[in-house]
């Protein structure tokens, strides 16, 4: 038995409108596939009013030359679909090897083909801007990346002008494994590869839970640690012209960095 055609009419009502979450500045990321940790790390560093907004890159679990190379491929269209109608102040391609490996121009050629209203950003574009406001000349690095990525970023830190006294990994090649790496023994890493003369402890990779222990590294070899992802967060903030000091990830954010005229 069929039901008698009601027609709905729903009252006309002035709806109101505000700049929702993001009223101070909007923010994107392209995430690997197999990253724990990115995701996270993002939303706690993002400052009250600003929005942030994600896209994960298809992509293998291992963290080898090639299959970093191979991220490229997706770039474009990850950048498309980071919340077109929102156009982010910034999208970031947040993979510290991944942006070694590809290039920085590369990417955010990529990025801007995909998402043309953005500032297109890396990872390591962030860290490099850092390790500048920080007045880093020389500096020991550690990384959980195979041996063949570290080779390569050694190479890239010494074209930036940085005097490298170590650089040390893991030899972990899978992405999803790095995730698990406790932050106690990540702590232990870094301590055991401080140098007297290094300015800057870099712990690379944005993979790892570094900003859970980066404070209570840099209170105990008392100069300052830069790590991926608050390297990157910093970066990214200020580039969107938000300047707030972010309290116990480090003296770095601190620091001004290249500020944009926020709107």
């Amino acid at each position: 038995m069929g039901h008698q055609k009601h027609i709905i009419q729903s009252t006309s009502r002035e709806v109101r409108y505000d700049k929702g979450t993001h009223w101070r500045a909007q923010l994107g990321f392209i995430v690997i596939a197999s990253d724990l940790v990115m995701e996270e790390n993002i939303f706690r560093l993002a400052p009250e009013g600003v929005g942030t907004s994600i896209a994960r890159l298809n992509c293998s679990n291992e963290i080898t030359v090639e299959s970093l190379a191979a991220q490229l491929d997706g770039m474009c269209e990850a950048a498309s679909i980071i919340q077109p109608g929102a156009k982010p102040e910034v999208v970031c391609y947040a993979c510290t090897s991944g942006s070694i490996v590809n290039g920085e121009d590369n990417v955010m050629s990529e990025i801007k083909r995909g998402a043309p209203w953005t500032q297109p950003a890396t990872l390591v574009t962030g860290v490099i801007n850092a390790l500048h406001a920080l007045n880093a000349k020389k500096i020991v690095v550690g990384t959980p990346y195979l041996d063949e990525i570290n080779t390569m970023e050694y190479d890239y830190l010494i074209d930036k002008g940085f005097e490298v006294l170590d650089i040390q990994g893991l030899n972990i090649e899978d992405g999803y494994a790095m995730g698990l790496i406790t932050p106690e023994y990540i702590k232990e890493f870094a301590l055991s590869i401080d140098h007297p003369d290094a300015d800057v402890i870099f712990m690379s990779c944005g993979g790892i839970r570094t900003i859970d222990v980066l404070q209570e590294i840099e209170d105990a070899v008392g100069k300052p640690v830069v790590c991926s992802n608050q390297a990157m967060m910093w970066d990214c903030l200020r580039r969107a012209g938000i300047a707030d000091k972010i309290e116990g990830y480090g003296q770095l954010f601190d620091l001004p960095g290249v500020m944009a005229d926020a709107s």
